[in-house]
């Protein structure tokens, strides 16, 4: 009977697996665009999450902007509607595409439409997952080229044909990145949703 209890109470649920899913992508955005210097250095704090420090930006605009488009992706994730994020980073001055982070979503457990799905992976192994693809986003800046112009961001989803846009969201073309090269990060699962992070940059 105590096995079972503690099995019960260490199972992930579907709303607990979309939230870490939410989590590992705003603070691997923010750590990001601090890494990559998109803005400067001292418009971040550091904040411990997962057992690790992480750069948050304290401009109140990109918070917005990152908790408006997580907010939809966290309805999008339950109803399985969503296959993938990417952060875009381009030239301010020439438009150039100069690296692109895609964070490709599967599912490993199907929803079965009663959003009571549980998963069998432990909370604090699904952490520590996590904690390592942090970990191995703040280790690319040692051999990524380096952004050596003033850069902007954007965030690009791709969504099922059954999912509801938002009016006021456009449409964009894929950005594709002249001579460009590809890394894979390590991937982690939820046991419900399994996040792979592959980062593409424009080669020497």
């Amino acid at each position: 009977m105590a096995a079972t209890i503690q099995k019960t109470t260490n199972a992930i649920t579907l709303k607990g697996s979309v939230k870490l899913i939410t989590e590992y992508l705003n603070f691997g955005i923010q750590n990001i665009l601090y890494q990559r210097g998109v803005y400067p250095p001292e418009t971040f704090r550091a904040e411990e999450h997962f057992g690790i420090s992480i750069l948050i930006s304290t401009n109140p605009k990109i918070h917005d902007f990152l908790q408006k488009i997580l907010g939809q992706m966290k309805e999008w994730l339950v109803k399985e509607q969503i296959q993938q994020l990417s952060l875009v980073i381009t030239s301010i001055s020439t438009k150039e595409t100069l690296e692109r982070w895609d964070f490709k979503i599967e599912y490993d457990t199907r929803n079965d439409g009663t959003d009571e799905v549980t998963g069998n992976k432990d909370i604090k192994i699904i952490q520590k997952e996590i904690r390592d693809v942090l970990r191995q986003i703040c280790s690319t800046v040692s051999f990524l080229p380096l952004l050596d112009c003033p850069c902007s961001f954007d965030l690009h989803i791709y969504a099922t044909p059954e999912a509801e846009i938002p009016d006021q969201w456009g449409e964009r073309g894929p950005c594709f990145i002249s001579n460009s090269e590809e890394l894979q990060l390590k991937s982690f699962t939820t046991s419900i949703h399994r996040m792979n992070t592959i980062v593409s940059y424009k080669a020497d």
